[in-house]
């Protein structure tokens, strides 16, 4: 092999290395852009919620974009992504285990200061073979704020 073909090698590989580098900033601006979000809103907000948050500042963002760095926050364990039947999935920047609310007038979802059962999981172990690894517990009723109208 002569030297300039090394060399071409050489730069391609540095220049292949370099763009993936920028995909990788580029990516995490955007993550760091929706996780910013999921913080300033600080509601539990859905993933339309935070896209037209993100949106409104940034216009080029598309909606694919940010509910896949949504998804890598929540893979990550940088988020916690709240279920809810019947309805869009929350996201919530509290990491900590903790209880919600949603109100079944306004559909607000709000973390419900109640002590967290630590060890739900293992009294729920073996019954009928199962093995618990998480669980959620979302509770449903009227707000204060509805209760008010």
């Amino acid at each position: 092999i002569s030297i300039d073909i090394l060399l071409l090698i050489v730069y391609y590989i540095i220049k292949e290395s370099e763009g993936r580098n920028d995909m990788n900033q580029r990516n995490t601006f955007q993550r760091t852009l929706t996780l910013d979000a999921v913080h300033t809103l600080a509601n539990h907000p859905t993933a339309d919620d935070v896209y037209n948050f993100v949106h409104t500042k940034y216009p080029q963002i598309s909606r694919t974009t940010v509910y896949r760095n949504l998804n890598k926050l929540c893979d990550s364990g940088d988020l916690l992504r709240v279920k809810i039947f019947g309805a869009a999935d929350r996201f919530d920047h509290h990491l900590q285990s903790h209880y919600h609310f949603r109100c079944d007038e306004c559909g607000s979802v709000s973390d419900l200061d109640l002590p967290y059962i630590e060890n739900i999981n293992q009294m729920c172990a073996g019954i009928g073979g199962r093995i618990v690894n998480a669980h959620q517990i979302l509770f449903d009723g009227i707000c204060t704020e509805c209760q008010k109208k």
